[in-house]
């Protein structure tokens, strides 16, 4: 019998721009930056605690959280919020916190798609 790998909670943050202000578009955007952290940081559903989405407040014909259940997390805890409304702020932006028992000693990848990468071009693990 192998030995359990040490977990340690982690948060993995991860934005991606939605190409328009409808269902389709927002739930393929989330679908897809989803699944980048599952795959950048090998993700099972049972390893996910809970997510936040956030959307700027352009975005507003459907739930990123729906996009969620529809890949089947449907155990895992998710909310939706708004961004606050910054001037110049980049429009169309999906993001999420979701938080992860990952193994001790593996960093969180952090997930930005697109041009969302300029939110945060210090992060090296963005993809």
């Amino acid at each position: 019998m192998s030995e359990a790998k040490a977990t340690r909670v982690a948060a993995i943050r991860g934005a991606v721009q939605a190409e328009a202000n409808t269902s389709d578009a927002i739930l393929s955007a989330t679908e897809e930056l989803l699944r980048g952290i599952v795959e950048a940081n090998g993700l099972e559903p049972g390893e996910m605690i809970s997510a936040i989405f956030t959307t700027t407040e352009d975005l507003d014909a459907e739930f990123p959280a729906a996009a969620a259940r529809r890949m089947g997390l449907n155990d895992v805890p998710l909310m939706c919020a708004r961004e606050i409304p910054v001037p110049g702020a980049m429009p169309s932006v999906i993001r999420v916190l979701l938080h992860a028992n990952l193994p001790v000693g593996d960093p969180p990848r952090h997930v930005y798609l697109g041009e969302t990468r300029n939110l945060r071009a210090d992060l090296e693990s963005a993809q």
